[in-house]
């Protein structure tokens, strides 16, 4: 069930990505990174499953895989976001995806649908996770897998307040960087088996990231201020130098029963 600032926060998900999509088929954050090829990977895929990458954005995890399946499935809640998908696609000669508007929290599917569920650098916008991941489980066959690549927040009280307060500064439509921790929760709650495949860092220069989200006046100086009053363990932890930042991140895998 989708209560009513869940929609609010849903809607404020399209207006900024709607506004901004093209923007996230050219970003190097976004087309490149050490997680893709580790996701791909950790997938072993055969060449004949079908997958469905889960909250797209301009479609770089769906076209990495896209080589590797018989078939993939970009889902996304902005139809702005799928064009560039079909863009990306086009570019890279890749007739084997497919784009669906739609939610992670409601997915348009049947049970048993796919053999892959994906999803990168999105669920930190869902408001529900729990939710995702119980549909993800649903749509998924026997023996199916879901692989994770988000940002994570921080064990620490200190740390994780500046990181989210960032984040939400930056973009008014983010919900949370959830704690390894809470991933974990997640995935047991949905019946999946989790591993951690690899930890890494983002670095983000901070004109380009809150110039892709075109981020207000006021909320860049905010965020700048927050930086300049953080405690050293903050400082350490995003790494903040006069450039911008950096954010650690994680790909997970969750597997499910062969029956």
């Amino acid at each position: 069930m989708t209560s009513e600032g869940d929609g609010d926060l849903k809607t404020a998900v399209q207006q900024q990505f709607g506004r901004v999509a093209a923007k996230y088929l050219t970003s190097a954050v976004h087309a490149q990174g050490e997680d893709l090829p580790v996701m791909v990977k950790a997938a072993n895929l055969h060449g004949d499953e079908r997958v469905l990458d889960a909250g797209c954005g301009a479609g770089h995890a769906a076209s990495t895989f896209a080589p590797h399946a018989a078939e993939v499935v970009a889902l996304d809640f902005t139809e702005s976001m799928l064009r560039q998908v079909e863009l990306l696609a086009e570019a890279r000669g890749l007739g084997n995806i497919g784009t669906r508007l739609g939610d992670v929290e409601s997915l348009p599917f049947d049970d048993n649908t796919f053999d892959l569920v994906v999803s990168r650098y999105s669920a930190h916008h869902w408001p529900s996770p729990a939710q995702a991941l119980h549909q993800f489980r649903r749509v998924l066959r026997p023996g199916g897998q879901f692989i994770l690549s988000d940002v994570i927040g921080f064990d620490s009280p200190v740390c994780d307040t500046y990181l989210n307060a960032i984040e939400i500064l930056r973009d008014s439509s983010h919900v949370r960087d959830f704690t390894l921790t809470e991933w974990r929760n997640f995935f047991s709650t949905a019946e999946f088996s989790v591993e951690v495949v690899l930890t890494y860092r983002i670095y983000l220069e901070f004109e380009e990231w809150t110039r892709r989200m075109e981020t207000t006046e006021v909320n860049r100086a905010a965020i700048r201020s927050l930086y300049a009053v953080a405690p050293s363990e903050v400082r350490e932890a995003l790494q903040i130098d006069d450039e911008g930042h950096s954010f650690l991140a994680v790909v997970l895998r969750g597997t499910t029963g062969a029956s």
